[in-house]
């Protein structure tokens, strides 16, 4: 009898340990999405029945009424903002109270992601001052180095950068001008190639011409680092679900070798200019001149069409910031843009592409636009020619827009 009573009791407490953190809203009277057991409301996910962005799309439409409500992350309570004001209140009026994120990649596992900026934790606390240099104190790395970087994305440094950037499209023009007859063209090939020069350009100082060189290291690595499997998948689930057993099994999301060939090419660039005093107008130079305090803010006020990085007067006015950034730090702000612009701006061409392929109408007003603006410029594709093309930005824009999140 005692066996069949204890038997009960632990289930009793088993099935109350496994619903308490779901009654996390409820408690507190905000309104919550009904959750499934252990998994919250990622269970879609984890049955492969849609994408995150999918699931997140659909948690956001399930209280249309409600500025705010509850939902959960596995186990995580989770606070879902619909409100522009509650938004703007969090992100940015009480920022100091709330800075943190959800730890995404650990730093004793994946350094490389760690050291991003975007996966910094951004608590801040006080920070020595060295010779001048600020040194970093837990979370006051994220501020320091936000703040150095800032300028970097200012449109006079993106202005810069756009000669690099027009010397990777005309290898991939000649490429295709040198073809003869008909050729079938994999199109997210062709732009992933593109992309993969550019940021190979602009963010590790390297030349690639992809296209050319099909089998070149850095596309193939590139490759590797961006492919989403599923032990990857798993990999990003336990860090997140569980840092815990994710730093005892050391599960990486970013392969070590990986991780050590785009190092040792930040490593290899900055070495080569120190040696042969060579300035590139490139992300590398930038950090650089943050590393030493002479990155400053030099706008002049112009509209670049673009949203560019925006910084309080009273932090341009301080001037530069020297901060102790290092040649991993550099490493990982370049790899950054590989993770963020691989993949999705091959995407956004590959869309506007198609769209330009079926709807002829729309090929032959662009191509328009575009004849007109090279004839005004003698025949030279210009920084501010580029930003005067309205009907460009129309179609780049235009269809992922229309397709949603996804």
């Amino acid at each position: 009898m005692f066996f069949y009573i204890a038997i009960i009791v632990l289930i009793y407490v088993l099935v109350h340990a496994l619903w308490q953190p779901f009654k996390y809203w409820k408690r507190r009277n905000i309104p919550q999405l009904k959750p499934t057991p252990l998994v919250g409301n990622f269970g879609p996910l984890l049955r492969r029945q849609c994408s995150i962005a999918e699931l997140v799309q659909d948690i956001y439409n399930s209280h249309p009424n409600h500025r705010y409500f509850g939902a959960y992350q596995f186990f995580l309570p989770t606070l879902v903002l619909k409100d522009p004001e509650l938004i703007k209140k969090v992100a940015v009026k009480e920022f100091d109270t709330f800075p943190e994120h959800r730890t995404v990649a650990l730093e004793e596992v994946d350094s490389l992601l760690a050291s991003n900026i975007f996966f910094m934790k951004g608590k801040r606390r006080r920070a020595g001052v060295m010779g001048g240099c600020y040194r970093f104190a837990g979370g006051e790395k994220w501020h320091v180095l936000r703040c150095a970087l800032s300028p970097a994305f200012t449109s006079s440094k993106l202005k810069a950068m756009f000669a690099l950037m027009q010397e990777c499209a005309q290898q991939f023009v000649e490429y295709f001008e040198n073809q003869t007859g008909v050729i079938t063209l994999e199109m997210k090939d062709a732009f992933t190639r593109y992309t993969n020069d550019v940021i190979g350009s602009t963010a590790f100082g390297i030349t690639c011409n992809s296209l050319k060189d099909r089998d070149n290291t850095f596309y193939a690595m590139g490759l590797q680092a961006t492919s989403i499997t599923l032990f990857r998948g798993l990999r990003v689930f336990m860090q997140t679900i569980s840092p815990r057993l994710a730093k005892i099994f050391q599960l990486s999301i970013v392969p070590k070798f990986i991780e050590t060939y785009f190092v040792n090419i930040i490593r290899e660039s900055i070495s080569i200019r120190k040696e042969k005093g060579i300035v590139r107008p490139d992300m590398i130079h930038l950090l650089l001149e943050a590393r030493q305090g002479r990155l400053k803010y030099d706008d002049v006020g112009e509209d670049s069409g673009f949203a560019i990085a925006q910084e309080s007067e009273a932090r341009k006015s301080h001037g530069a910031l020297k901060a102790s950034i290092t040649d991993e730090d550099i490493a990982a702000q370049a790899f950054s843009f590989f993770l963020a612009g691989f993949d999705t701006s091959a995407t956004a061409m590959c869309f506007a592409a198609y769209e330009l392929a079926v709807n002829c109408d729309i090929q032959r007003r662009l191509q328009s636009e575009i004849d007109t603006s090279l004839a005004s410029n003698q025949g030279e594709i210009t920084f501010e020619a580029v930003l005067g093309l309205a009907y460009l930005d129309q179609v780049v824009s235009g269809r992922p827009r229309n397709l949603g999140i996804v």
